[in-house]
């Protein structure tokens, strides 16, 4: 791979991944869950559409995907999405 190639790929990462962490969204069976809009889901929402997290921290639930990839959503005092990694 030429020096050049690798800065574009570099980039490419890089904005994607940019991208992908700002839209916040998790796919859970036929469901899309994301936040940042007026129709987010709350708790009860996620919990319906994706079942019950594989644990809880505070206001963190985490979903474990695969043992190497796990998916946090964070609520707020009221139960709404404020974040998902």
């Amino acid at each position: 791979m030429t020096n050049k190639f690798k800065l574009i790929a570099a980039a490419l990462l890089l904005v994607t991944g940019s991208f992908g962490s700002a839209v916040g969204s998790m796919k859970c069976g036929t469901h899309i869950i994301s936040w940042g809009q007026s129709d987010s889901p709350g708790q009860y929402e996620v919990y319906k559409r994706c079942g019950p997290p594989s644990y809880k921290q505070g206001n963190t639930w985490v979903y474990e995907k695969s043992s190497s990839v796990s998916v946090k959503i964070r609520f707020d005092d009221q139960g709404n999405i404020i974040q998902i990694d």
